[in-house]
């Protein structure tokens, strides 16, 4: 099956939505490289743990529970989180003012390790994240993956959305597109998949000069239950 034109997309999409106004204002515009490299690595930690924390539970909570969670975890200061011992992680897990989740609290200081090594490499996480290439975003997801914990499957590529960094996310309704046009046609996450979708999504860049995080959203705008 050829693969559809953005500009079809991007016309079923406006007409769902109320048209090309009301879409435009629907969509997410990323950070330069330049903005992205002055976001420090605590930050960068802070919003691995949010993520992480919503997966399968309330967003609305975990939002409002953050700033207990700011002030439990010192800031979520990168050394700090290396230095405390195993016994603090499981006393600060028994914390009324944070969600208690023990697994989840163990997550803090593995992905701070992630981000110290990638800042020892690269000087900080965010420029390792802001050089990283549209064009291979896939293996910035499989790095998180393979590095981090609990960053698989849209947990890593929806925190870099809201970081900053350009990426399509492959949600409910972009898989069930990227199915139906026979874009991808084994598991979601597979290697063949991943590389595929990460295919057709350069291809809409090159043809549209939008930013992938568009691309993805007028993806989904254009199919699926989110009608005006």
């Amino acid at each position: 099956m050829a693969r559809e034109k953005f500009a079809q997309i991007y016309a079923r999409a406006a007409e769902r939505k109320g048209g090309d106004a009301a879409l435009e204002s629907l969509l997410t515009t990323p950070l330069t490289n330049e903005q992205l490299k002055q976001i420090s690595d605590d930050r960068w930690l802070s919003a691995f743990s949010q993520k992480v924390f919503q997966s399968g539970m309330s967003w609305k909570v975990v939002r409002s529970k953050w700033p207990n969670f700011e002030e439990v975890f010192f800031g979520f200061d990168i050394e700090k989180m290396l230095l405390m011992p195993t016994d603090m992680w499981e006393r600060k897990a028994t914390d009324p003012a944070i969600i208690r989740h023990l697994g989840k609290v163990m997550t803090i200081p593995a992905n701070a390790h992630m981000i110290h090594d990638a800042a020892t490499e690269h000087g900080s996480f965010a420029a390792m994240v802001a050089d990283w290439p549209a064009s291979d975003i896939v293996s910035l997801w499989q790095y998180l993956k393979k590095h981090g914990q609990r960053l698989g499957g849209n947990t890593g590529p929806y925190t870099l959305r809201i970081m900053g960094k350009d990426t399509f996310i492959i949600s409910q309704d972009v898989e069930a597109y990227l199915r139906q046009t026979g874009v991808i046609d084994g598991g979601r996450d597979t290697r063949k998949s991943l590389t595929a979708a990460q295919e057709a999504f350069t291809a809409w860049q090159q043809e549209s000069g939008r930013p992938l995080c568009q691309i993805s959203q007028v993806i989904a705008f254009s199919s699926g239950d989110n009608r005006v």
